[in-house]
């Protein structure tokens, strides 16, 4: 029997889900002043050269957000239990594993480039840009993957706070280094690239400084970090794997949607730009819950806890469908205005109004996969995350092929929503195994 959430549980789960809620508010605002900085130059190619250029290092970055989840799952696992000198073992492997990775990035950098630009298949004007914007950020590659160890280890501590400094001051100082760059000092696509790259070194510095000082007043009793601990090592590969087959099928699952539009017309196409930002919109509420579950579910599974697990799923997951119904009443409400915001072309309006009604319905339907990703990621058990995503993929291209030649795009709407539906079921069947072993 699970019984109401006490007051107490509530304050814990706002405490930890409130600074990652302001951290993601941060994230549009500064792509608001790359956009506008760009914007305002004499020729478009300049801002389309930065919308390729940041679309690549999206999909490149976003590949290794395992980084993150995987160092918040063992994280919150191993201070559950009590094993502190495990807490810094979980970092210093993920550090090094992400090191590895960014120094790799920069190797394969010339064939990265020349792919994604052969792909995009842009004008001359926008493909040199946007190979001189790549040019200067992949710089920043080691320091953006160490970024996601200490946010993810920090959540793991249910310190969010600390993620939430990291990220105000790497995205403040680059709005900051953007208008000193590209107003003041006239650098164009350089610029914006440059401080990009300084303000991720600049936040991997604060991270490390935040670091020490949750570190070092932990008593290991002696201990000390194992980094070759083989089984360790291997539990990290295997999450660390699963979770990046998770993320790329969600991944291919965002762009065939968008391919699929683009086969229709580009108005579609153009519509669905603009009406995905609601889903984007949407991730900004709801991932502070998602990681807060993160952090209280890896401490119950830690201390084999099945009253905490309970507790910590019933709670997140509360407040998480109370936001959701917020959104929808918003996007019912305020939808129209929203779309007129973000695009001023009178027929992607018209046409966006067409299909709103999938937004509208869309938090209360995706609430229960983003919570759901965060019980698992908490619990580590990425294999059935991994195997859920595969099915849900599966299931998202079929109804893709058959329901977009009938219904045209709101038949990609409803492919997606069933997408939703699919990761939600086949994790919550997987979910009464999460209680049996916390127990």
């Amino acid at each position: 029997m699970i019984s109401f959430p006490k007051p107490s549980e509530h304050k814990e789960v706002w405490r930890l889900a409130l600074p990652i809620i302001i951290a993601n508010l941060s994230i549009p605002m500064l792509g608001a002043v790359d956009t506008a900085v760009i914007g305002h130059l004499e020729q478009a190619y300049y801002l389309g050269a930065v919308a390729v250029g940041a679309v690549i290092f999206q999909f490149l970055y976003w590949s290794f957000g395992f980084l993150r989840m995987g160092t918040t799952g063992l994280t919150a696992q191993a201070y559950g239990a009590g094993r502190l000198a495990e807490v810094h073992a979980v970092f210093y492997r993920a550090l090094l594993f992400a090191a590895g990775m960014g120094t790799l990035i920069w190797i394969v950098q010339a064939p990265v480039i020349w792919i994604s630009l052969a792909l995009f298949d842009a004008s001359d004007q926008v493909e040199n840009l946007a190979a001189t914007y790549f040019n200067v950020r992949v710089w920043s590659a080691p320091a953006v993957l160490a970024n996601y160890c200490l946010i993810g280890w920090f959540i793991g501590l249910h310190n969010t706070r600390a993620a939430l400094l990291i990220q105000v001051w790497m995205n403040g100082l680059n709005i900051l280094l953007d208008l000193l760059f590209v107003v003041g000092f006239g650098w164009d696509v350089a610029g914006v690239a440059a401080a990009t790259v300084i303000s991720e070194y600049a936040a991997l510095g604060l991270g490390f400084y935040l670091f020490r000082a949750q570190s070092k007043p932990m008593d290991l009793k002696g201990e000390k970090p194992v980094l070759l601990d083989r089984r360790e090592i291997k539990r990290l590969f295997t999450v660390n794997f699963d979770i990046f087959v998770r993320t790329f099928c969600l991944i291919f699952a965002f762009a065939l949607f968008t391919a699929q539009a683009a086969k229709i017309d580009d108005s579609v196409l153009a519509a669905n730009a603009v009406l995905i930002q609601f889903q984007h919109f949407l991730s900004y509420g709801l991932d502070g819950f998602a990681q807060a579950a993160e952090a209280l579910v890896g401490g119950a599974m830690g201390g084999k806890s099945r009253t905490r697990l309970r507790s910590a799923v019933v709670t997140c997951s509360y407040w998480a469908v109370l936001v959701a119904i917020g959104y929808t009443a918003i996007f019912g409400l305020a939808g129209v205005f929203i779309i007129d915001l973000l695009t001023g072309i009178e027929d992607v309006r018209i046409l966006a109004r067409e299909f709103i009604p999938w937004l509208i319905v869309s938090p209360i339907i995706s609430v229960w996969s983003f919570m759901l990703d965060g019980i698992f990621i908490g619990a580590t058990r990425t294999r059935e995350m991994r195997d859920g995503m595969m099915i849900s993929l599966a299931v998202f291209v079929i109804a893709v092929f058959t329901l977009k030649p009938v219904l045209g795009n709101h038949g990609l709407w409803l492919a997606l929503m069933l997408f939703m539906v699919a990761r939600a079921i086949t994790l919550g069947l997987f979910y009464p195994r999460l209680e049996r072993e916390a127990g």
